[in-house]
């Protein structure tokens, strides 16, 4: 499902060859070759949305686990229209928006740089200075490079480019003042301020709990002059409809509690679990009902460590011993 496919990893540091990247639609190809300078920055941000995806489920029966030799880098886990994929293509999305802004405010193209169209006047107190961000000109790379492969008149690509802008939204959505001061001992009496994005941990909470409060939709089929057209529709008209924030889905996830190579499960045994938690990452909901295994750990860990004046710090080495519990 995402187009830039195993490489995700390389491609941020390696000269791109748009023609060997492994499962890009004709438009991405175009897109690449257009904007070749750019590329590493979209694929920097598809490898900062799934390095998100796997922090924010570290704890989950499903934890964002990619596969090495698949050009589907989830495996059949994005085949359905679930939860897990709404939440994926939303961080994906976000990632390319977001790596994008932030590179060309750093510098490292020449057809991109700072925002200048969305100051307004200054405020009390401060002035315009530094370089604000443009989310605008990310959010439109995103836009064009993850929305290409979605151009079917299926439910399943409304779904993707539904979520897909759900996830760039979050960044403009998100977008704030940050300021320096200037002034004699750092007194502040001038502050020059910009624009700029927040920390991507920030977007991948906001999405986490889109994720948890996500909208089942159902498919309607039209008859239109192209053809037949899938729509989507909230299932259950008493609760709010979904706006264009909100995650949306149409399939049931699996349980992930035992490995299902049609599902793209891979269970929980084995998986470290917290035996005082009764929420998801508990040994009792993790592990399914199936129980769990204890073991002791001894670690070397830094300890007694001590400042001494002027400037180092010297620490002992101790050995601790923790419990570790790992599902049966």
């Amino acid at each position: 499902s995402l187009a830039l496919g195993q490489q995700y990893s390389s491609l941020g540091s390696q000269p791109i060859l748009c023609g060997s990247i492994p499962g890009l639609v004709p438009k991405q190809l175009r897109f690449c070759r257009n904007y070749i300078e750019i590329m590493p920055s979209v694929a920097e941000g598809v490898k900062l949305g799934i390095q998100e995806c796997q922090h924010q489920f570290r704890g989950r029966r499903w934890n964002c686990t990619t596969i090495d030799d698949s050009l589907a880098i989830f495996g059949p886990v994005l085949d359905k229209a679930t939860r897990e994929s709404a939440f994926v293509h939303a961080i994906a999305s976000a990632g390319v928006a977001f790596a994008v802004t932030r590179s060309c405010a750093e510098g490292t193209s020449t057809i991109c740089g700072c925002d200048s169209h969305h100051k307004g006047p200054p405020g009390d107190g401060w002035k315009w200075g530094g370089c604000s961000e443009d989310a605008d000109f990310g959010v439109l790379v995103s836009r064009e490079f993850a929305d290409a492969r979605e151009n079917r008149p299926d439910a399943r690509s409304a779904m993707n480019r539904h979520n897909n802008e759900a996830g760039r939204t979050t960044i403009l959505d998100h977008m704030h003042l940050k300021c320096k001061c200037h002034g004699l001992s750092g007194s502040c009496e001038v502050k020059t301020c910009w624009w700029a994005q927040p920390d991507f941990r920030a977007i991948g909470d906001y999405l986490k709990d889109k994720y948890d409060s996500a909208s089942e939709m159902v498919v309607e089929k039209h008859r239109e002059s192209r053809g037949w057209v899938e729509t989507l529709r909230a299932k259950y008209a008493l609760f709010k409809p979904p706006t264009e924030r909100d995650l949306v889905y149409y399939e049931n996830s699996p349980n992930f509690c035992e490995p299902n190579p049609e599902t793209g499960s891979f269970g929980t045994r084995d998986r470290t679990c917290n035996v005082t938690s009764h929420g998801i990452d508990g040994c009792d909901l993790l592990c399914c009902g199936r129980g769990h295994n204890t073991r002791t750990e001894k670690r070397k860990e830094k300890c007694h460590c001590i400042f001494h004046w002027c400037c180092y710090v010297s620490c002992q080495e101790c050995i601790r011993i923790y419990d570790v519990h790992t599902c049966k």
